[in-house]
């Protein structure tokens, strides 16, 4: 049985990931549109800059959200300035260092759905009448759905199991920060708190497990899919 401090372990960081997924959900999608049918001058930085969070230490990640969110950075001195907002310290800034750093995943994971999506079946559509947003929405979308959801699932996946980039921005906050990897290397400090550790991680296991067994399954549904086709 789970303590009343695990609870509110998991419980915030279950806040964490689905806050942080559906945050990044929609910047993802974009970009994963962008880079896969495209073509612009730049293209090529901008898939290294959407990837650099999978290559960077997240350290390095955790210091420049700093940088931008702290109190003289250019955005938290805004968000403070005008609306007395911070995430420093606070949960929000846990879920903004879990979306940047599950960005490439979901990112890559999209784009390569819609690259598999049949440009023909589109260009066949719209010889038939249909517009552009039609084709986007009862074709394009739809073929490339189960991609865009195992990318969710990644991102979901990766975001409760950041570690570095969080804690160097928001800091190691009992009941605010502090997730399911955070207090897992809080407690490896601690005498005794083996038994907290062994539950812990289990759970981190088990969430990692399920995340990946779903993303697997919808990946496999599109080549189904597209078997079909």
């Amino acid at each position: 049985m789970l303590s009343a401090e695990e609870w509110t372990i998991l419980t915030l960081s279950l806040k964490v990931g689905g806050v942080a997924m559906a945050a990044v959900l929609p910047l993802a999608f974009a970009l994963a549109w962008v880079l896969a049918r495209a073509r612009f001058p730049g293209k090529l930085l901008l898939d290294a800059v959407v990837h650099l969070p999978l290559v960077v230490p997240p350290v390095v990640t955790g210091w420049v959200l700093l940088l931008a969110f702290g109190p003289n950075g250019p955005v938290g001195g805004v968000l403070e300035r005008w609306f007395g907002v911070t995430v420093l310290f606070r949960w929000t800034g846990a879920a903004i260092a879990a979306g940047i750093m599950a960005l490439p995943l979901m990112v890559r994971a999209m784009r390569l759905s819609i690259e598999a999506v049949d440009r023909r079946l589109e260009s066949a559509a719209r010889t038939l009448g249909a517009g552009p947003a039609r084709v986007f929405w009862t074709l394009t979308l739809p073929l490339s759905l189960p991609g865009v959801l195992a990318g969710a699932v990644l991102g979901f996946a990766r975001s409760i199991g950041e570690f570095g980039a969080t804690i160097t921005f928001v800091s190691n906050v009992p009941g605010q920060t502090q997730t399911l990897p955070l207090a897992i290397y809080s407690a490896l400090q601690q005498p005794g708190a083996e038994a907290m550790v062994w539950r812990l991680s289990a759970i981190s296991v088990a969430l990692s497990l399920v995340a990946l067994v779903a993303s697997e399954l919808l990946t496999r549904r599109v080549r189904r899919g597209l078997h079909v086709l």
